[in-house]
């Protein structure tokens, strides 16, 4: 049975000074119905980019190959009215933002309920009944009085609540969810990653999850995708991934993360940063687009693009070296510091 979405080979190149620039280059990944699927990377990595395609939003000049099908559906050749039924009822979106997402001089019903009624072709009374249910789904506290008041009135945690009750009002089956906890802490961070879960077990939604920060998806993803200047470095199930890492960039974004055993063991490294940036849109370097930053590099990675192979079931690795232990345990390379 083929995935709700599929994603094979997309390419997607924008408009620079110096012509078309890939900014996704040769991505596959699939989503089922019921999974949570991340794509993790830093800025410039293509995922939002990918997300952006997926809703036919890119900006004028893009140009699009490869194939992304959603129940059947090839988006990539879907006509603008055809992509605008699709948004919102088929597709929705989540920000990292909810203040981006939320209109600050409407009442939140007015902003849940309108969706209902256009999309799905509710009365008044049967929207405003519904949103009720659904605010009350995403646990916001007093849901009928919630439906009078303004995104204002409320914490950044619950606005983010209630900007996911606002793309679920049409009764989405994909979710793509743009960083949806960047800009919380960290117990309000944890609160959206369980509701993202009960959604998909008890609606069967299928979940895409982008960010930057791989805690995120140990949290709730069933499968990682981690991008490099538009291309895909490794991928598999969350266990594999990010237990025991085979692409030294996958490595390098989990000794980033702060280790809050580090403050009691001064034997341990808080964070190891990776050294260098990630190349701009029009700048990336030839072979492996990692190698400069990549501390296990070997000179055929400066000139032979690696292409995803399966290293273990499921798991998908481009890296040819292949350089870090089986057992999980973080490396040093040679001469950095312990």
């Amino acid at each position: 049975m083929e995935p709700l979405l599929r994603v094979e080979d997309l390419r997607v190149e924008l408009p620079t000074r110096r012509g078309l620039r890939p900014a996704v280059d040769g991505l596959s990944f699939d989503v089922a119905e019921g999974e949570i699927v991340g794509i993790a990377g830093e800025s410039g990595s293509g995922k939002t980019m990918t997300a952006m395609t997926l809703l036919g939003l890119l900006p004028h000049g893009a140009r699009t190959s490869g194939s992304a099908r959603f129940d059947g559906r090839e988006l990539l050749t879907l006509g603008r009215r055809q992509l605008r039924d699709l948004r919102g009822r088929q597709i929705a979106m989540v920000s990292q933002d909810p203040s981006t997402a939320l209109h600050p001089i409407l009442p939140v019903g007015t902003q849940v309920t309108e969706h209902m009624r256009h999309h799905l072709g509710l009365s008044k009374s049967a929207a405003r009944a519904e949103a009720v249910e659904l605010l009350a789904t995403v646990r916001i506290p007093d849901p009928e009085r919630a439906l009078g008041a303004y995104p204002g009135q409320f914490s950044g945690g619950m606005r983010q609540r209630i900007a996911i009750a606002v793309a679920l009002a049409a009764r989405p089956r994909l979710l793509l969810a743009d960083e949806p906890t960047t800009a919380l802490d960290v117990t309000v961070q944890a609160g959206i990653l369980r509701l993202l879960d009960r959604l998909r077990r008890e609606r069967g939604l299928a979940v895409l999850v982008i960010t930057h920060d791989l805690g995120v998806m140990s949290a709730v993803a069933d499968r990682v995708a981690v991008m490099y200047a538009g291309r895909l470095a490794e991928s598999g199930p969350r266990a594999q991934v990010l237990a025991t890492p085979r692409h030294p960039y996958t490595r390098g974004l989990l000794d980033a993360l702060p280790h809050p055993e580090a403050a009691d063991d001064p034997a341990r490294v808080a964070l190891r940063p990776i050294p260098g940036s990630p190349p701009s849109l029009g700048d990336v370097p030839a072979g492996c687009p990692f190698h400069p930053r990549c501390a296990f590099a070997v000179p055929a990675c400066a000139t032979d693009r690696p292409e995803p192979v399966p290293v273990a079931a499921g798991h998908l690795l481009a890296c040819p070296p292949d350089p870090l232990p089986r057992d999980g345990a973080a490396p040093v390379p040679e001469g950095a510091p312990a």
